[in-house]
């Protein structure tokens, strides 16, 4: 383990001192071919810790036991025990929550004020939500015209499903998607994404504690190859993919050949309108919450900004000075506002887009131009661009890094225009005191969210999910509870 950015807590240490294996049928073994792979601390650049890489016998292992265990003992607990120990899990994330908020925070470089205020008890409440649904599942009896007939509907569980979280919310993906799966009574095969394993790994050890019967959620760590071998295992059922467009357009692909259920959350350009007579004090700040949040890591960060002309200037007064005070440091220092982007990678992808915006005309109004080769951490500053023209990569492209681009606008008319401008609708959001004007833009903007005087609140309770190349599907509620539910009809004479 390389020198750690800040001081961890002595269980979130010995976890990453422990030997990171998968966690199959209700074991944790090795990798079949006995490869692993490294995770890194993006505060420093070094090396956290080893973690076992699965490989294709592990991925069919792990979709066996997922399917043992959904004919099995799974299916065989009623209802109400399959909520009880969901609210299980729950209440171990909560008793756990001081060393999952800092293994998420060194993991992926999100500030630890925020793991612990957010991330963990986010992921707690998705469990105990759902937790209560399980005894809540009901089919219908439907009246039909066939006479003596009695038809019905169950609703039983979708089958085994291959779960691809991403990095910039490890634990809380995992719960989003975990949480609706079990719920509906189907089996998991979880794979985080390569650069964010550890909270999945320390989750498979609270699911094991919990006491799920064996083979029900199983953790598989790897890169886009083992991802790829659970969608082409031909024993999963269903395919939940949260990350970029491109691969999302691979993954709907090969479902589609396959004829798999398939939910995808996928990229976005969303954006977000401050009108004349908002109020300019929460629409600045909410505006800059809506990008900068996570480090603009998030699919829904409300990185395109659209001002009325009346109240422009202020508003980028506004930006550009929380911006240029921002605190950007070490995902453990608790001063930390902005922590750094998940790797080396990103880094380079980020400064990239800021290069080109410079290149291609755009006033770099607060920000500047990382170095080529960063100095230990993957750090960026809060970034904002004006003079900037629909035609520009950095207003088309989502960048997923604390980048803002802000236009002028003279009327609805145009906002509305622009926003919809965009290959994307994962989200849209508007600022006005005018409840006509909100209600109105609410159904105009073409996104599967609309903020009215906030940016992405949210609850178990509220389905989540884009249109356009922003996805297919729903997760959370009602909406992805269904996800994994399929209706079967029942036919019955009575004479």
């Amino acid at each position: 383990m390389d020198t750690l950015c800040g001081t961890v807590g002595v269980a979130a240490r010995n976890f990453l001192s422990r030997k990171h294996l998968l966690y199959i049928g209700g074991r944790f073994v090795a990798s079949a071919m006995g490869r692993t792979f490294t995770t890194d601390d993006p505060s420093t650049g070094g090396h956290l810790t080893e973690i076992a890489y699965a490989g294709p016998d592990d991925v069919a292992a792990a979709v066996t036991a997922a399917r043992a265990a959904l004919d099995g003992p799974w299916s065989r607990l009623s209802a109400a025990d399959r909520g009880l120990i969901i609210a299980r899990l729950a209440d171990l994330i909560d008793r756990n929550g001081d060393e999952l908020a800092e293994l998420e925070a060194l993991d992926g470089g999100k500030p630890i004020t925020m793991t612990r205020a957010l991330d963990v008890p986010a992921a707690a409440a998705q469990f105990r939500y759902f937790s209560g649904w399980p005894a809540r599942i009901e089919g219908e009896t439907i009246p039909v015209a066939v006479p003596n007939t009695l038809c019905y509907t169950r609703k039983e569980p979708v089958g085994v499903c291959a779960q691809i979280i991403p990095w910039n919310f490890s634990l809380l993906m995992s719960a989003w998607k975990v949480g609706a799966a079990l719920a509906a009574g189907c089996t998991v095969v979880l794979k985080p994404a390569e650069q964010t394993p550890l909270t999945a790994l320390r989750l498979a050890e609270l699911i094991d504690e919990a006491g799920f019967p064996a083979g029900t959620v199983n953790v598989l760590t790897g890169d886009g190859e083992t991802g790829a071998a659970l969608v082409d295992h031909p024993g999963v059922d269903k395919i939940v993919f949260t990350g970029s467009t491109s691969v999302g357009r691979e993954i709907g692909a090969k479902a589609g050949a396959q004829l798999k259920r398939v939910t995808l959350e996928l990229g976005g350009k969303s954006a977000n309108i401050i009108l004349p007579d908002a109020d300019l004090d929460a629409a600045i700040a909410g505006s800059y919450n809506g990008i900068f949040f996570n480090t603009g890591q998030a699919c829904n960060a409300a990185s395109r900004l659209f001002v009325h002309q009346s109240v422009y200037d202020e508003v980028i007064e506004g930006l550009a000075a929380r911006a240029k005070s921002a605190q950007v440091g070490p995902a453990l220092d608790p001063a930390t506002e902005c922590g750094p982007v998940i790797s080396a990678e990103q880094y380079r992808r980020v400064r990239g887009y800021i290069q080109d915006g410079v290149a291609a005309g755009a006033t770099l109004t607060s920000g500047d131009l990382p170095e080529p080769v960063p100095h230990g951490g993957y750090f960026i500053r809060p970034t904002l661009f004006t003079d900037v023209s629909p035609d520009m990569r950095i207003c088309r492209e989502e960048i997923f890094g604390p980048v803002l681009v802000v236009a002028p606008f003279d009327s609805i008319d145009d906002a509305v225009r622009m926003a919809n401008d965009t290959d994307y609708g994962l989200a849209a959001g508007a600022w006005t005191q005018n409840l006509s004007n909100a209600h109105t833009l609410a159904a105009r903007l073409q996104a599967g969210s609309v903020y009215l005087n906030t940016w992405a609140p949210g609850d178990p309770a509220a389905p989540f999910g884009g249109v356009k190349a922003s996805g297919v599907g729903r997760e959370m509620g009602r909406a992805g509870l269904d996800a994994y539910l399929e209706p079967k009809t029942v036919w019955a004479t009575l004479a």
